[in-house]
This record gives C-alpha cells, sequence and structure tokens, in this order.
C-alpha cells in the first residue's frame, strides 16, 4: 500500500479503515485532501462478488465506501487526534448507476469520494469509480456515524 502524506506518519488504507484481508479493496491512496480522496486498486480474485471469472460492478459500492472511509478517516484524525476512537458506520446506497457489466481481474479501478452534505453524524457522500480511465460507476451513499 502506497502512503498519502498528511503530517509525519504517512497514511495508507490500512491506517484508516477497520477493513483487514479480502475486504481491504483499497490499494494504494492517490490523493487525500479536506475536500475528498482518490484511490487505486486492481481487480483481484480474492474479491468478493468474484465469479466465473469476473466480477460484479456493484463492488464499486464498496470501493466508494471505503474511499469515502479514506476520507472520513483523515478528517477524524485532524479532528479528534491520533488514536482517537473509530466510530462504525451504518451505510444505505441512494443511488448506484453502473457503466459496466463487469470487471475484469486486473483491471485497475481508480475512485472518488468526497461528502458532499455534512450535518452533525450524518454525511452524503458523492462517488465515482473508472477503469482505465473510463467512468465505471456513480455512487451516492448516505452514512450515519454511531455515537
Amino acid at each position: 500500500m502506497s502512503p498519502a502524506t498528511s503530517g509525519p506518519d504517512p497514511l495508507t488504507a490500512e491506517t484508516l479503515l477497520p477493513h483487514r484481508g479480502r475486504m481491504l479493496l483499497v490499494g494504494e491512496i492517490l490523493k487525500l485532501d479536506d475536500e475528498q480522496a482518490t484511490t487505486l486498486s486492481v481487480a483481484h480474485r480474492n474479491w468478493p462478488l468474484f465469479k466465473d471469472g469476473v466480477i460484479s460492478p456493484l463492488i464499486l459500492v464498496e470501493l466508494v465506501a471505503q474511499t469515502a472511509g479514506v476520507h472520513n478517516g483523515l478528517k477524524r484524525l485532524k479532528t479528534r487526534g491520533e488514536g482517537s476512537e473509530t466510530r462504525g458506520w451504518l451505510v444505505g446506497v441512494k443511488k448506484a448507476v453502473f457503466h459496466v457489466n463487469a470487471i475484469a481481474l486486473g483491471e485497475p479501478v481508480t475512485t472518488t469520494a468526497r461528502n458532499a452534505f455534512v450535518f452533525e453524524n450524518l454525511r452524503e457522500i458523492t462517488g465515482t469509480a473508472s477503469i482505465n480511465g473510463r467512468l465505471a460507476a456513480e455512487v451516492t451513499l448516505q452514512v450515519v456515524e454511531a455515537q
């Protein structure tokens, strides 16, 4: 995992997300700032939703969610400090539009996510996923952080 920088210690998907093993889909943080996060992942046979040699595009919803987790993880570090308690998120899919029928193994997926709306512990997140530079999905999530 390639690190993003913010302060003395590099940030990685592992430091910002609770996901591990085959559920950690984010491979590399390409860009991370106060506005949004952009990640790169490579489609792998160990990913959930792999069947008959391809991966269902539904996985792109999870990639947007994890990319949002990277972004909001940085925000948590900035507001609550390093070592602060992480809380769970309840996520609903408001909208998902897919422009691909399947994802081939080895294809690079670039995902961008940002908070479109924030009010207390509620967020609406918008994101896109692209494969080889072509738009593959547009996703809107509604999330509530556990208190």
